[in-house]
């Protein structure tokens, strides 16, 4: 968490509605336990800071890509669904600091879903915040969508003993991503070029970044997706999903037929955040409408985070789809912080 540097941040990464914005490269912890630096922002709400400092939101981003130009505080049209809530956030006295997570705009392969790298991120910008901008307090919540739900619900089960000094009150992750086990399983049987294939791109880079001894490209996947995997860190999103792209192959025909996928299991497996023990008051918050993070998955996340003795407050909302779940949850976000960080 410790600050490398801090500049004023300008541009479309910047909150409109903030008293000041910086442009943050902070110390963390990489995936094979390494020191790196990791990039992200923070925004400062306007007027006087309450006793103790403003309370912060440690915002996790949702799938963006896994190259460096992918990461939000390079360009701010990653983060651009999240501006009207984030400036509603600010009004409301709420810091924000956003992460670019581990290798998105600096050095190093992203860990696309390893959630050790995630929560690191999600926590050590919060430290960060507080060195960069003294009216910054010590109490926050880490939240996220999609990648960033899982993202969050990482930082949450580590926060406690990682960052003892903070004070945690709680996480919000909306429709976070989990059993992606099973997504893997059933994309075996997606025969047809799909957007889904650039999802599996990622996965494929987050495993490796994981393991490099264990998950080898040449072994894994077909000629087709080995002539490909270079494009995981040339483009983001919708040009990585491109019929010229990943989206031109189908998800089954990603992973060489006959591949054992014993090891890749494991590392997925690990970061399923099913299985974490989180302490903090936990909301989760769902569209019934999500085509992509499916509400069945949420579901059984959210009964066995119950079981692991979590605290969870369970919200799903009709007709909304996986990028709606921001906003359609707006009320219950809005009294939720309220509450938690009052």
């Amino acid at each position: 968490g410790d600050v490398i540097r801090v500049r004023r941040l300008t541009g479309t990464a910047a909150l409109s509605g903030a008293a000041r914005n910086y442009l943050l490269l902070y110390r963390s912890t990489s995936v094979s336990g390494k020191p790196i630096a990791v990039s992200g922002t923070l925004a400062v709400p306007k007027g006087k800071a309450p006793k103790g400092g403003w309370p912060v939101i440690s915002w996790a981003h949702g799938t963006t890509g896994a190259a460096d130009i992918c990461a939000p505080s390079r360009n701010g049209s990653f983060s651009s669904y999240i501006a009207t809530e984030s400036n509603g956030w600010l009004r409301a006295g709420y810091a924000i600091a956003r992460t670019d997570y581990e290798g998105l705009g600096t050095p190093g392969p992203h860990p696309y879903l390893i959630g050790k790298s995630e929560g690191r991120s999600v926590i050590d910008i919060v430290t960060a915040a507080g060195q960069a901008d003294r009216s910054i307090g010590r109490r926050w919540v880490a939240a996220g969508h999609s990648q960033g739900g899982h993202a969050a619900l990482f930082a949450a089960a580590l926060g406690p003993k990682w960052a003892p000094r903070l004070r945690l009150r709680g996480v919000d992750a909306f429709a976070p991503a989990s059993h992606i086990h099973e997504e893997v399983e059933a994309a075996r049987s997606l025969t047809t070029p799909s957007a889904l294939s650039g999802i599996g791109a990622l996965l494929v880079a987050g495993a490796v970044a994981a393991s490099p001894s264990t998950i080898k490209p040449a072994d894994m996947l077909t000629p087709a997706a080995l002539a490909l995997l270079p494009d995981v860190e040339t483009k983001c999103g919708s040009d990585l999903n491109a019929a010229t792209s990943w989206g031109g192959i189908a998800p089954s025909q990603i992973i060489r037929a006959g591949y054992d996928r014993t090891a890749l299991y494991r590392i997925i497996d690990a970061s399923d955040p099913s299985r974490l023990k989180i302490t903090v008051p936990t909301l989760i918050q769902q569209g019934e409408a999500d085509a992509l993070v499916f509400p069945a998955f949420s579901d059984a996340l959210v009964a066995a985070l119950t079981a692991n003795g979590a605290t969870v407050d369970y919200r799903k909302y009709p007709g909304i789809d996986h990028g709606g779940t921001v906003t359609g949850g707006r009320a219950d976000t809005n009294a939720w912080l309220k509450k938690v960080l009052k």
